[in-house]
């Protein structure tokens, strides 16, 4: 059965009866169209479409036009030729347009005709003009011309818009995410092909947020279970009268205009201009035509305000029957509530699905009882059941199953199938990654949140619509979005109440949220601004929010020294959460010492910068101190200076090539780079988790290089205070320390993932268990690698990353061996290595057999270090110990 089938079906039953209104809300009367003229129309498209078009058997039309009476008889005649249309906006960029159209393979597009100038003046060159036109029906047929050569420019440049930068992707901690990831369970033999006769519904693209856009052509296998299935959920009867909210271009649409012309319903469309005019929009919809059935984003349905809300979509004598959100997080419960008028009986569903599985996966009817007054308001809204052929799952981060807890979720079903780009067959039964989260509990799925909105701020991974959903639930809070700013700054938009005040918002925020989610900045606008599809258009929020930090700029000019002091203070006390206090600020008050923690002095340093617009070098050193770094004499044991950081220390410190700058990782993320020879900061560097791996030093260009348990390893210039590169390690946190070899010039690192990586990456070798050491390279060895894992084993490797020992200790060994000369006459190269139990190994470098093994009074966890005849290691009971190797005797230090 097909889309076109199923119209002709409700069209022979209800012909009479008025399919589709048009409402151009202008003070005009509205025009209406019965089932029988739409029917009349089509049929007249689809005739000239036959006579111009050479099908081959397959055939794909685009559709150049805005919203109007005329456009279910344009997708009605395009479909029954047959063929399948494909929405071009006209609004759209054309470099994007054009790109599509091309992908798609269209050999035909249908424009509106007060539409041809724009047309032509935005793809000249790109089209063959058709002879014919069909003048009453409002359309020009126009044919592609355009060559290979175009069509690899095209993408070129689309390309280069929409993809990210590959060296500054960031892949989300603890997942390995593949694009269109698909797992197929299937006979063999038992695809679907892209090529089979009159199979396509309809051709779209996802909007390019995250990458480039993607083609999506959808079979009318696909799409009829959904109308079918929500047809019957919703109940839909012929006195139905459902809007066209969705543009095109945006696969809900088909849902609305199908689920509406195949009951024998009728369909409201309006132009574009009027559904960005809340207060218009919604006296069409309820008062001058009483919708019974909308289907919308969350954002969409936010943009009537909780006033409109309240006294006209859910009031209590309103016309809407059913009210389907989908596209986006479902709105939390309390707001739902404080929207919905006590007597209202709308039914009110939360919708889930992707355009690469077009168009709903899921759908859940929100029980009237949560709405009743003794309800807690933090009852959760799951996603549903699947909607019928469809099939669910949720997967952790290695493909399995996951029954309860989280994962992503995985869309496909035998015959819920979609062709994403250049795809020809697809296996039935494929299952598409969704690149969304969920918790499953007691078989039931809570929407988490995208990958895409998983950021990592000072150690800790959250979802940012966290903060959304707790801003909503502000009483001074109309709608609300969360942008993570340059990947820097947390922003959070406010379209405000009329007795909003900044800081009850954000001390309402600190209360309710850790410090990490709390937003940098509260930025309030009039609206939310919407993408075509009416989701949140995070792009213009960015621009919003650089426009207001411009007019920051402009505004910050301080008088003297007086007002400068008068302003640190405030913004001091306001980024302590302390304006209540009237007390003044002692000049030598120390930031951490005064309650504040690191993300706070971050936004305190941001905040003066802004206020004396430029940047101050030095600045975030002097509001940072905690914590001890000290500088050890071997010899005598003396503490020649120590300096306070932001957190505690596990990393060790390593010498510059120089030898005037020592580097050392912290807790609150930071790389130190401290002067050698007194201990005064010269520069930081902020990664986004806590840094305990040591730093290692490139002697040949004076590099640092350094991991973090953001699972990236980063090349510094600590002379020009530069980040030189980042390297994401394959999903798993870098503890221990990289390490350089010189021929061949690799950088070595292992991860918590149990790899062993040579970078650029050339190789990696895997363990059974977490890797805490560092390798080790030597000199005195032939290119082998050394390290320690948590499964007990030292292990060597040569440059190929292939193994050639490996020794099992007592336990793990978490530290970095050493190599080292025998001071005796055989002159052996041996391996010492300390595993965690306290027992030190020293073993044959070749062979890797044991030639000595000692016992510590503690645990180990600090790597050894040999000069001489001496080993030098630390130990959980607090002591140094200085070891003789030739000498059976142990000194305290």
């Amino acid at each position: 059965m097909t889309l076109q089938e199923l119209v002709n079906q409700a069209a022979s039953l209800y012909s009479d009866r008025k399919a589709v209104w048009f409402d151009e809300c202008n003070g005009k009367p509205p025009t209406f169209y019965t089932y029988a003229t739409v029917i009349k129309l089509a049929v007249e498209l689809t005739a000239f479409l036959q006579k111009l078009c050479d099908q081959q058997g397959k055939c794909e039309i685009g559709l150049y036009c805005y919203p109007g009476i005329n456009l279910p008889s344009w997708i009605l005649g395009i479909l029954q030729v047959p063929a399948a249309y494909s929405p071009i906006d006209p609004d759209a960029p054309p470099m994007l347009s054009t790109y599509f159209m091309e992908k798609s393979n269209l050999q035909y597009v249908l424009v509106e005709n007060d539409k041809l100038n724009k047309f032509r003046m935005s793809h000249v060159g790109y089209f063959n003009h058709s002879s014919s036109a069909i003048e009453h029906i409002g359309l020009t047929l126009f044919q592609m011309s355009l060559s290979n050569t175009d069509l690899n420019s095209q993408v070129d440049n689309v390309a280069s818009k929409y993809e990210p930068p590959k060296a500054m992707a960031n892949s989300q901690p603890g997942y390995t995410i593949h694009p269109d990831q698909t797992e197929v369970k299937t006979s063999e033999g038992a695809y679907m092909a892209v090529g089979q006769k009159y199979s396509l519904a309809y051709i779209l693209h996802t909007s390019g947020t995250t990458g480039i856009p993607k083609i999506v052509r959808v079979p009318h296998k696909c799409i009829v279970p959904n109308i079918q299935h929500l047809k019957s959920i919703f109940e839909i009867t012929q006195d139905d009268l459902l809007f066209l909210a969705s543009p095109l271009t945006f696969d809900p649409s088909a849902v609305e205009l199908f689920v509406a012309l195949t009951s024998g319903a009728s369909i409201l469309i309006v132009p574009n201009t009027v559904k960005m005019i809340p207060v218009e929009l919604s006296a069409a919809l309820f008062h001058h035509h009483r919708v019974t059935v909308l289907q919308a984003t969350p954002t969409l349905l936010r943009r009537f305000g909780a006033h409109i809300i309240k006294s006209t979509v859910l009031s209590a004598n309103t016309s809407l029957r059913v009210l389907a959100l989908g596209g986006e997080a479902f709105p939390k419960l309390n707001l739902l509530k404080s929207w919905k008028h006590k007597q209202n009986k709308t039914s009110i569903f939360n919708l889930y699905g992707i355009t690469e599985v077009s168009s709903w996966a899921t759908c859940y009817k929100i029980p009237e009882e949560v709405f009743a007054d003794d309800l807690r308001t933090d009852f959760p809204i799951h996603l549903g059941s699947p909607l019928l052929g469809t099939k669910v799952e949720v997967r952790d981060a290695n493909g399995s199953a996951v029954l309860e807890g989280e994962g992503q979720i995985f869309i496909g079903g035998e015959e819920r199938i979609c062709f994403l780009d250049d795809e020809v067959t697809v296996p039935l039964g494929t299952m598409r990654e969704t690149g969304d989260f969920v918790r499953v509990q007691n078989t039931k799925l809570f929407f988490l949140g995208r990958k895409d909105n998983q950021i990592k701020r000072h150690g800790k991974r959250f979802n940012i619509e966290w903060l959304q959903q707790a801003a909503e639930d502000l009483r001074q809070v109309e709608a609300c979005a969360v942008t993570w700013y340059q990947q820097e700054k947390l922003i959070l938009f406010v379209v405000p109440k009329d007795d909003l005040k900044e800081k009850e918002v954000v001390k309402e925020l600190q209360k309710r949220l850790p410090a990490y989610a709390v937003p940098d900045e509260l930025v309030l606008i009039k609206a939310l601004p919407l993408t075509s599809h009416g989701k949140v258009d995070m792009s213009e929020l960015n621009k919003i929010y650089q426009n207001h930090l411009n007019s920051r700029r402009r505004d910050s000019k301080l008088s003297g020294a007086e007002e400068l002091w008068e302003r640190l203070q405030y913004l001091w006390k306001s980024s302590l959460g302390l304006l209540g206090d009237s007390t003044g600020i002692s000049k030598d008050a120390v930031f951490l010492h005064s309650g504040g923690d690191s993300l706070q002095a971050l936004r305190f340093y941001d905040e003066i910068e802004m206020l004396v617009g430029k940047a101050v070098p030095g600045l975030l050193e002097v509001i940072l101190s905690h914590s001890i770094e000290e500088a050890i004499d071997l010899d005598l044991g003396e503490i020649k200076w120590e300096k306070n950081l932001g957190d505690r220390i596990e990393s060790s410190a390593c010498v510059s090539k120089c030898g005037n700058f020592i580097v050392v990782g912290c807790y609150d993320g930071l790389v130190y780079v401290l002067q050698s020879s007194n201990g005064e900061i010269h520069w930081t560097f902020v990664t986004e988790d806590t840094v305990k791996s040591s730093a290692v030093v490139d002697p040949s260009s004076g590099l640092v290089y350094i991991g973090s348990h953001d699972q990236h390893v980063y090349s510094l210039d600590i002379y020009k205070k530069e980040c030189m590169w980042k390297l994401h390690c394959e999903g798993g946190a870098v503890f221990s320390s990289p390490c350089l070899s010189s021929l061949p010039h690799h950088l070595y690192v292992a991860t918590l993932g149990g790899l062993l990586l040579a970078v650029n990456p050339v190789w990696q070798f895997s363990t059974s268990g977490p890797v805490f050491s560092s390798p080790c390279i030597s000199s005195l060895t032939k290119q082998e690698i050394f390290f320690g894992s948590h499964d007990c084993f030292i292990y060597c490797c040569n440059m190929e990353g292939n193994l050639l020992w490996k020794f099992k200790a007592s336990s793990s060994v978490y530290g970095t061996p050493f190599v080292f000369q025998s001071d005796d006459l055989k002159n052996k190269i041996l391996l010492a290595a300390i595993s965690t139990d306290g027992k030190v190994w020293i073993l044959n470098a070749k062979s890797g057999t044991a030639e000595g093994v000692d016992k510590l009074p503690g645990e180990v966890f600090s790597s050894p270090v040999v000069w001489g005849t001496k080993l030098v290691v630390g130990c959980r009971n607090d002591y140094v110990y200085c070891l003789d190797l030739y000498i059976q005797e142990k000194k305290n230090s």
